[in-house]
């Protein structure tokens, strides 16, 4: 099974968006590790600025960011192999450790829905 690691980090914490050489060195390890067993299909960081797109209805609005209101905002993410949520969640602990110097974030762990998933809504 496929699962999605999106990490929240604070918007204005400096060590969410600068990060240190310790912090580089952790992930290098993470990453590492993870490409060597097999579970990891990417990971990847993302600027502080972009935009949303939300729809109400049939209007559609676009919000340059920072993003409404948000006190945690998306970092990056990690697109992995797990056998179960139980095991996706374990390596969310061990990635969330990489972060050591950032204040406060949190790290959603999301399976990803396959083909298989959807097959039962189609032609009905």
């Amino acid at each position: 099974m496929r699962f999605m690691l999106v990490h929240r980090v604070l918007e204005d914490d400096p060590a969410s968006w600068e990060p240190n050489q310790e912090l580089i060195e952790r992930m290098e390890g993470f990453v590492g590790k993870l490409t060597a067993n097999g579970v990891l299909l990417t990971a990847e960081g993302v600027q502080k600025t972009g935009a949303t797109v939300r729809r109400r209805g049939a209007a559609i609005k676009t919000t340059d960011g920072p993003f409404a209101e948000a006190k945690e905002v998306v970092g990056g993410f990690l697109l992995i192999n797990a056998a179960d949520l139980a095991e996706a969640t374990a390596v969310a602990e061990e990635y969330i450790d990489c972060f050591a110097g950032v204040e406060e974030m949190s790290i959603e762990v999301r399976q990803v829905a396959e083909a298989e998933d959807i097959e039962p809504y189609l032609n009905k």
